[in-house]
C-alpha cells in the first residue's frame, strides 16, 4: 500500500495532522480513480475530494443555517428585551435582562455561541484542504513518485545544488505560483522534496529550460518523460493546474492560444461569481443594537469575498481554483436543499419540541442537585396566576411576556402564505394558545 510523505506537505502546528489525514482521503481518491477505472488526474481527485468533504461537513453547515433561520424569527423578542432595558445599566436589570434572553434562547433551542463554534470547525478543515490542494505531491504518493527518476539525475550531477538555486530564480521571476518555494541544499530527503516542490510548479517552458541545462543533457530523455507524465495527470480543459489563470493568460498569448486564455479569464470569474450567489441564497439574519453594527460588518465581508475570490484564484494555481469552484457549487446545491427544507418546517411545531427539550434538561439538571422528580412536577402544576402578588416571575413567565408583547403590534397584520414573517406570527399565536 501506498504511503504518504511527510516532509512537502506544507502544513505545521495544529493544522498538521489535519492536514495529514484529510491527505489520506485525497490519496485513497487517486489510487482508486487509477486501479480501478485507470483514470491518472488530479482535477478530477480535487473535484470528488471536495464533493466527500463538504457532504462531512453538511451537520455542520445544517446546523449554522438552522441558527440563522431561527435567528430571523426569535430576533424580533430579542430587539423587544433590548428595548425594554435600554439605557438601564444596573447590575438587576443587566441579569434580568440575560435572563430573559437566554429564556428566548433556550425556547427557540439556539445556541448563541453555536454559529462561531461552527465557523471554527470549518476553518480548521478547510485551511488544511488549502494546503493539500497547493501541495499535491506531499500527499499524494503516485503523483510523488513520478519525480524519482529527475530527481535522482539532478541530485547525482556535480555542483546541482548551484544549478537548483540559479533554476529556481529564473523559473520564479514574476511568477507568484513559486511564492514561498525555497531550495534546500545539502543533499538527502529535505533537498529531495525541495526539488520536487520546484518541478511540480513549472510551466512548460520551464520543463524546456531545464531539458537544456548543458550539466543534466545526460537525463534529458528522463525529464522529458516525467514532464509528459506531470502534463497528464494535472490536465484541466487542456491546461495544467500548476499553471496560476495569470501565468495562463501570458504564455497562451505568446503562443496563440486563445481558447486557454478564455478559460484563464473564465476560472475566477466563475468562483466570484458563485461565491456571490452562495450569499444571496443564504438567510439574512436581523438584529438590533450592537447585533446590527455586527450584522452590517458581516455583511459588508460577504460582499468583500467574491473579490478575495477572484484575485486569489487569479494569481494561484488553477487546482486551487477548481476546488474553489467545486466547493461553491456544492454549497449552493445543499443551500437549495436546505432552504427548501426549513421552507417546510412547522416552527410552532418545533418551538414546542425546543420547550420541551429545554423542560426535561431543566429537570434533570435539578434532579442532579438532589431536587426529586415529584418536586418538579407538583410545582409545575402550579397555575401561576393565581398568584396574588408573586415576587419574582419565572423565566419561562418572561419569555412569554415578551411574546405577548410583541403581539400587540403584529396580531392585525396580514402575512404572505409561507413568508417567515407568516411562520413566526404562527409561532406566537402558538404561545398565546399555550399560555391560556
Amino acid at each position: 500500500m501506498d504511503s504518504l510523505m511527510i516532509l512537502t506537505q506544507g502544513a505545521n502546528g495544529i493544522l498538521k495532522p489535519i492536514a495529514r489525514l484529510l491527505g489520506l482521503l485525497m490519496n485513497g481518491i487517486y489510487v482508486f480513480l487509477d486501479n480501478f477505472l485507470n483514470i491518472q488526474n488530479i482535477a478530477l481527485t480535487i473535484i470528488i475530494f471536495t464533493v466527500v468533504i463538504y457532504l462531512f461537513m453538511l451537520p455542520l453547515t445544517y446546523q449554522q443555517q438552522k441558527f440563522s433561520k431561527m435567528s430571523q424569527i426569535m430576533n424580533p423578542e430579542i430587539q423587544k428585551i433590548q428595548k425594554k432595558y435600554k439605557n438601564r445599566k444596573d447590575s438587576a436589570s443587566v441579569q434580568a435582562m440575560n435572563e430573559e434572553t437566554q429564556a428566548v434562547y433556550k425556547k427557540y433551542g439556539v445556541n448563541p455561541s453555536g454559529s462561531c463554534i461552527f465557523m471554527v470547525i470549518q476553518l480548521l478543515i478547510l485551511f488544511p484542504l488549502y494546503r493539500i490542494i497547493y501541495n499535491v505531491p506531499g500527499y499524494v504518493t503516485r503523483v510523488r513518485d513520478t519525480f524519482t527518476g529527475v530527481v535522482d539525475g539532478i541530485m547525482n550531477t556535480s555542483n546541482y545544488d548551484s544549478i537548483m538555486n540559479n533554476f529556481l530564480t529564473q523559473v520564479s521571476d514574476g511568477n507568484p505560483v513559486f511564492r514561498g518555494i525555497t531550495y534546500t541544499a545539502g543533499g538527502g530527503e529535505e533537498t529531495r522534496n525541495s526539488i520536487i516542490d520546484i518541478l511540480y510548479r513549472c510551466t512548460a517552458d520551464d520543463w524546456n529550460t531545464l531539458a537544456n541545462i548543458g550539466d543534466f543533457s545526460g537525463f534529458s530523455d528522463v525529464i522529458n518523460s516525467t514532464h509528459s507524465a506531470i502534463e497528464h495527470f494535472n490536465n484541466f480543459l487542456g491546461a495544467s493546474i500548476v499553471y496560476s489563470p495569470k501565468t495562463l493568460i501570458t504564455t497562451s498569448f505568446n503562443e496563440g492560444h486563445f481558447l486557454f486564455i478564455l478559460i484563464a479569464i473564465l476560472i475566477p470569474v466563475i468562483a466570484a461569481g458563485s461565491q456571490l450567489l452562495n450569499i444571496r441564497l443564504m438567510p439574512q439574519q436581523t438584529a438590533g443594537g450592537q447585533q446590527e453594527a455586527m450584522a452590517a460588518q458581516m455583511k459588508m465581508m460577504n460582499y468583500f469575498m467574491p473579490i478575495y475570490s477572484f484575485f486569489i484564484v487569479f494569481f494561484l494555481p488553477i487546482g486551487v481554483g477548481v476546488y474553489w469552484i467545486a466547493g461553491s457549487v456544492i454549497r449552493l446545491v445543499q443551500q437549495l436543499i436546505i432552504n427548501h427544507h426549513f421552507n417546510k418546517i412547522d416552527m410552532a411545531k418545533l418551538v414546542k419540541e425546543n420547550e420541551e427539550k429545554a423542560a426535561k434538561k431543566a429537570k434533570e439538571k435539578a434532579e442532579k442537585k438532589g431536587v426529586s422528580g415529584e418536586t418538579i412536577a407538583n410545582a409545575a402544576k402550579i397555575n401561576t396566576r393565581q398568584i396574588n402578588a408573586p415576587k419574582h416571575r419565572s423565566i419561562t413567565e418572561k419569555a412569554n411576556s415578551v411574546s405577548k408583547s410583541s403581539s400587540a403590534d403584529t396580531g392585525a397584520k396580514k402575512y404572505k402564505e409561507g413568508s417567515m414573517a407568516a411562520k413566526a406570527n404562527k409561532v406566537r399565536e402558538f404561545n398565546e394558545k399555550n399560555s391560556k
